[in-house]
């Protein structure tokens, strides 16, 4: 059973994400336009946000290319 409404504690504090950087580059992290995400442009990595929690784990990410990563370069202001 899914709602359309976002679990007020799944949702990240904007605060605690200008604290977050990369584990590999120690760059910002920019949150994702769907906010599942927290990308990093310098290492071409995207990190999953699960119930508000992100896993900033190497393991955890997955690589982003080419098509992808120009446009979300582009596309974050």
């Amino acid at each position: 059973m899914s709602t359309s409404t976002t679990d007020p504690r799944h949702v990240i504090n904007p605060l605690m994400l200008e604290m977050l950087v990369c584990p590999l580059t120690k760059t910002r992290l920019t949150l994702s336009a769907d906010k599942s995400e927290l990308i990093s442009i310098a290492a071409r990595l995207a990190f999953p946000i699960v119930r508000g929690v992100p896993l900033l784990s190497l393991d955890e990410a997955r690589t982003i290319e080419g098509e992808e990563l120009t446009r979300l370069t582009h596309g974050i202001q």
